[in-house]
């Protein structure tokens, strides 16, 4: 593992933004397939609401380390000069570390659940209620309940959680590292790179939050338009979330090096 200067942060950023300058209807696609399977997850809990509420929020744990695995190799192809296909997002699922990477994705369930569960410690409980559907974010109970706190204090508690899980994936499916192995490299190589995840952040709130706001904002008072608003914010949102994405294999490429694998990524 590398140590790597904080400026780091923001180059991860720029990296990830130049693999989407390079193919960016390709990453669009693979992106709109993502939603497509998020989608049939949502269709899923609508289906078995009345017998296993939550069933797609479920999956979608279990799910998101194969998806993210998808854009991280999607990366790694464009390196290669290779086109990235919308099937590229079934590359988790055929990956023979699945099993692995399912309980990966339990292990994002279950430290999401401690987060939100010690949320209630700070405002009885409204935040976990919100997240779960169970209540509309109401003004007046944001102001009186400090859901904010209790937002910020979710975030806390899962932030170690988080570290263990940043590079866990693709140590698990490139490495061939045991679970709890991935979990543990992960963990120590996020802490040695404190610094510059923490630049990452922050640039990354400032380029993809406080900018796109502002603009929105400049549009909204000059046009008066609320219609344009969310016009505007949709492909910015979509775009982001791409960018977002694609930032993930040049952090796991500064700190652990060129991703070899032995598996197969061509998806037939």
């Amino acid at each position: 593992m590398t140590k790597l200067p904080p400026s780091t942060g923001w180059l991860w950023i720029r990296q990830g933004y130049q693999y989407f300058r390079k193919q960016p209807l390709e990453l669009c696609s693979l992106f709109l397939a993502y939603l497509f399977f998020v989608l049939g997850l949502g269709l899923v809990s609508f289906v078995t609401s009345e017998l296993l509420p939550h069933l797609g929020q479920f999956l979608a744990f279990i799910f998101l380390p194969l998806f993210t695995l998808s854009f991280m190799q999607a990366c790694r192809e464009i390196d290669q000069g290779l086109r990235v296909r919308p099937q590229l997002i079934l590359y988790g699922f055929r990956s023979r570390h699945r099993i692995a990477l399912m309980l990966l994705g339990l292990i994002y369930f279950i430290a999401a659940c401690a987060a939100l569960w010690a949320s209630t410690w700070i405002d009885g409980g409204s935040f976990l209620q919100f997240i779960s559907g169970q209540e509309e974010l109401n003004p007046a109970v944001f102001e009186q309940s400090n859901m904010a706190g209790a937002m910020l204090f979710a975030m806390l508690v899962y932030a170690p959680a988080l570290m263990g899980l940043w590079f866990a994936g693709p140590l698990i499916a490139w490495q061939d590292m045991p679970l709890f192995k991935a979990v543990f490299y992960s963990f120590f190589a996020t802490v040695k790179s404190l610094r510059v995840f923490l630049v990452y952040v922050l640039a990354w709130f400032a380029v993809a939050g406080i900018v796109p706001a502002m603009i929105v904002v400049m549009i909204a008072a000059m046009t008066g338009s609320q219609d344009l608003v969310v016009m505007l914010m949709l492909p910015v949102s979509m775009f982001s979330s791409i960018i977002l994405y694609c930032t993930f294999y040049p952090s796991y490429k500064s700190i652990f090096g060129q991703a070899e694998t032995t598996e197969s990524s061509t998806i037939s």
